[in-house]
């Protein structure tokens, strides 16, 4: 990771939720980083984005356009209670599986690998832990939402760490996504996909 890390003030986060609160238009609400528009709010039920920027959503197994709750008890978009423990198919985030709102995607790993490499503060959004990504104007909050365990869909890592899937593909059980807690960001790791992970999208070129 770059040396010079993005120094986030009081003042530099005001800005942020500032600038996010005026503008509550979805097609509108991203943040350049690097070349790649970022929303600026998790994924909530399939096809709509979270109401702020610190909030959850939905945690998603890879591949799959069910989402469930961050929080117990769990229940997921359509109803159910029973959790899918079995691993998705496929090598890509099939555009028929993708939760992303129309005109957004899954990114890829090699644009969360981008977003890691513009540098990264561990910081507070609304009493949300979480970290800020970017430099300058560009910042980014993504929220230490935890996950869902892939055995059982036990939630863990609340607030310490966040989980975010890439649509890259790494082997028969495996698929690419960021994690980062208060000390480290890693956007190469590799984790069971039938995991449920948050998902931040980028906008389709």
């Amino acid at each position: 990771m770059k040396k010079n890390f993005l120094k986030i003030t009081a003042l530099a986060v005001l800005l942020l939720i500032v600038a996010i609160g005026c503008n509550k238009d979805v097609t509108d609400e991203w943040v350049e980083i690097n070349g790649v528009k970022w929303a600026t709010r998790n994924v909530e039920m399939p096809g709509a984005f979270a109401a702020n920027p610190e909030d959850a959503g939905m945690f998603y197994q890879w591949n799959r356009k069910v989402g469930w709750s961050s929080t117990d008890p769990m229940v997921n978009s359509n109803g159910g209670t029973i959790w899918d423990s079995s691993d998705a198919e496929g090598d890509t985030w099939e555009k028929a599986n993708d939760p992303c709102p129309t005109g957004w995607r899954v990114p890829t790993r090699e644009e969360q690998v981008s977003l890691v490499n513009s540098g990264s503060e561990w910081t507070t959004l609304n009493g949300v832990n979480g970290r800020v990504f970017g430099n300058g104007d560009n910042l980014l909050f993504l929220p230490a939402a935890g996950c869902r365990g892939y055995t059982n869909g036990a939630v863990g890592f609340v607030g310490t760490g966040g989980l975010y899937w890439s649509s890259s593909y790494n082997n028969t059980t495996y698929a690419y996504n960021l994690y980062f807690n208060s000390t480290s960001v890693n956007a190469g790791y590799g984790s069971n996909r039938a995991t449920g992970f948050s998902v931040r999208c980028v906008a389709e070129q």
